[in-house]
């Protein structure tokens, strides 16, 4: 089989997290949209938005914003369901305000940066809250902190 016959079927999903509801998105391997959705913010929600997220192709990763807030049980969820999570950092306001704000637009955003390797891919934990290894040059959970650097003078 040829290597673009394997990742024919391929999408990657996208979600902008709130406190009530989730707005869900998925693209194809070149980033086309072929959907946007809302979802209650429980496991119900969850659990429809994996489904739907499936039921456009071969789900590779999904880019989660707020992994560390609102969307910290939704990453959970869909990592316990062995889906690879890329936790989204939200893009700046000037940002936001050049291409508009929705909530939709902002879905899509999540799955685009997932797919360009822009968000990063969040290690995998069986219990506790969802975390990255490493963050900002800092260890990961369950690691010591590096001693503080001595401070340098620039008088001389």
């Amino acid at each position: 089989m040829s290597r673009v016959a394997e990742q024919a079927g391929l999408v990657t999903g996208g979600v902008d997290t709130h406190a009530d509801v989730h707005v869900a998105a998925v693209v194809d391997q070149v980033g086309r949209v072929l959907g946007t959705r809302a979802f209650p913010a429980d496991a119900s929600g969850y659990a429809g938005a994996l489904v739907w997220m499936r039921a456009h192709g071969e789900l590779a990763k999904v880019g989660v914003e707020g992994t560390g807030s609102y969307g910290a049980g939704l990453a959970r969820y869909l990592a316990a369901r062995g889906v690879e999570v890329a936790e989204v950092i939200w893009p700046n306001r000037q940002a936001r305000r050049q291409r508009g704000k929705s909530d939709a637009a902002d879905a899509v955003a999540a799955a685009l940066a997932a797919l360009s390797g822009e968000a990063s891919v969040m290690r995998k934990s069986r219990d506790g809250p969802p975390s990255r290894s490493g963050r900002c040059g800092w260890p990961g959970p369950g690691r010591s902190r590096p001693a503080p650097r001595p401070a340098t003078s620039c008088a001389t």
